[in-house]
């Protein structure tokens, strides 16, 4: 009888640290997840552009249907919004990337040091251009 006991004990221990071993992969793998060094350079540029207000410059590296959809109005709506909370200071984490209509859209969640609510950043990228944006 003890015998039996002990190796249901031991099985139960086994299965626990497989699960433990197989958490600890999978969150390594998300903490060492990062954009590409151009892509976080382009995230980079379009929030300092944000907070300066230079729509110029937000759209810089936008293929030309993203140049010409993002107008001068629309866009001083969304940097008179996000603008004062990007300069007062924030920490951008990468989060994933997702494959869409031929694009690769890569997510970041956006913590402001104003202590106000997260946001998550989508840039959809196609053949090096941005073809989209997405704050939420």
């Amino acid at each position: 009888m003890k015998s039996s006991s002990a190796s249901r004990t031991a099985f139960a221990f086994g299965r626990l640290l497989l699960g433990v071993v197989l958490l600890i992969v999978v969150a390594a793998r998300f903490a060492w997840a990062q954009a590409p060094a151009d892509v976080e350079a382009t995230l980079k540029q379009m929030l300092t552009a944000t907070e300066n207000r230079s729509v110029a410059d937000f759209v810089a590296k936008g293929d030309a249907s993203f140049r010409t959809d993002i107008t001068a109005p629309m866009f001083n709506s969304y940097s008179a919004q996000v603008g004062p909370r990007l300069k007062t200071g924030y920490t951008p984490t990468f989060l994933a990337t997702l494959r869409q209509e031929g694009y690769v859209v890569y997510v970041w969640k956006l913590e402001f040091k104003d202590g106000g609510d997260d946001m998550l950043f989508s840039l959809a990228i196609k053949d090096g251009k941005v073809g989209g944006f997405f704050l939420r």
